[in-house]
Formats: structure tokens, C-alpha cells, sequence
């Protein structure tokens, strides 16, 4: 991963990237197995060629027990990631019903001073969203050990994420945990941004959660 990102540069169309490292059950203790790919890219004959023929691309599937892909297109962002808002909405990424699939990441640089209590809060919801209604795949992501973190998470439907996240069963500490990032600093940045699912491919975990065409 230390090598890629001068070759990533000179990829055409290619626009914000992270490679991104994975934890277990969104915790401290790191996946080594599984690693994340976030693009931004010009338009979708240009992802489609990095995906077909890079030679970047093509030594990660080399390497790869297991590829899953999905086209999304930003619905909502806000904050910044590095100083950017990488995620601008676009006319094809128009408010979709209510029950179609929604893509959601979250992202955050953690003060160091906070990280404790960052990290402490995190089992209690994290085992709320496992047992979510409509929750397909979701996965702990990190840019850096400990304090540049971020969460991807994939969902049947809009509505079914909206109830998790604001429905009276999970309001609770859901709210708590809002409410302690703002009165407590825990972030120097963050940023929220969901996504409509336009196709995927690939297996996560021996399947396609969302089989889309």
C-alpha cells in the first residue's frame, strides 16, 4: 500500500483516494486480511478502466481471496476529509425512494487526547448496528491506527438506515454519542456523506450482499 499512491496519482480521471487498512467488529484490533479502495473518479468509463486493466488493480486481484465493488453516487455530504469535500452531489445521485439502497460513510481524525474516549463508546454501538434491520455488510476502516478512522456500511434501503439511526431503539446512544463528539471535541475533522448504490459487484464474505445489475 506505501508504493501505490505515486502510481494512483497519474491514473486518469481518478480524482480523491484513500487506501484504507480494517479492524474487527469496528474495534482497535486490526484486520490484516482486509483492506478498502475509496475513489472519486471523473465519470464511469474511467473507473471501469482502472478496474479492467491497471496494473495497480490487477496486483491487488492477484493478491485477493475476495473483490467487491460498488458504484455509488454521492445523495449528502458534509465536512471535510483532509481539508476537501471529496463527495459533492450530483444530478444522477437525485434524492432516490425512499426504499432503495443507501451506501453510508462516516469518517473522523480523532484528537489524540480524546482517542480514550472515542474508543470506549464504540463496542456498545457497534454491536447495536450488527443487529440493525436492513443492514447488509458494514466495516470498521482506518486510514491510520487509532485516530484517523472511518465506518462503510451498506443498507437495504434509506428508510431502514434512517430508523436505525434516529428510531426510538437506538436513540439513545446514538444521540449520546453525537451529542458527546460535540461537547467533548473528539474530532479535528469529520466528515458524513451517504451514497445511492448504482451496481456492485464481486463477493464480500462469499456473497453479494446487493446484487444489483
Amino acid at each position: 500500500m506505501g508504493t501505490v499512491p505515486a502510481q494512483l496519482r497519474r491514473v486518469p480521471g481518478l480524482g480523491f483516494y484513500k487506501l484504507l487498512g480494517s479492524g474487527f467488529d469496528f474495534g482497535l484490533r486490526p484486520n490484516l486480511q482486509r483492506y478498502g479502495f475509496l475513489a472519486s473518479w471523473a465519470d464511469e468509463a474511467a473507473a471501469q478502466a482502472f478496474f479492467a486493466g491497471h496494473p495497480v488493480w490487477q496486483a491487488y486481484q492477484q493478491r485477493s481471496q475476495e473483490l467487491w465493488t460498488a458504484y455509488l453516487a454521492p445523495l449528502q455530504a458534509h465536512g471535510l476529509w483532509d481539508g476537501q469535500a471529496p463527495f459533492p452531489a450530483s444530478a444522477d445521485g437525485a434524492t432516490p425512494a425512499p426504499d432503495a439502497p443507501v451506501a453510508v460513510l462516516t469518517r473522523a481524525s480523532i484528537r489524540p487526547l480524546r482517542a480514550w474516549s472515542f474508543w470506549r463508546a464504540v463496542p456498545p454501538v457497534s454491536r447495536t448496528v450488527a443487529a440493525a434491520p436492513g443492514l447488509l455488510a458494514a466495516i470498521g476502516l482506518g486510514e491510520l491506527p487509532v485516530v484517523r478512522q472511518a465506518t462503510f456500511s451498506l443498507w437495504e434501503s434509506g428508510r431502514l438506515m434512517q430508523q436505525y439511526a434516529y428510531g426510538a431503539q437506538h436513540e439513545g446512544r446514538h444521540r449520546d454519542v453525537v451529542r458527546r463528539t460535540r461537547q467533548e471535541g473528539w474530532y479535528s475533522e469529520e466528515l458524513f456523506a451517504r451514497f445511492a448504490v448504482r451496481r456492485t459487484e464481486g463477493l464480500w464474505d462469499g456473497r453479494n450482499p446487493l446484487p444489483l445489475g
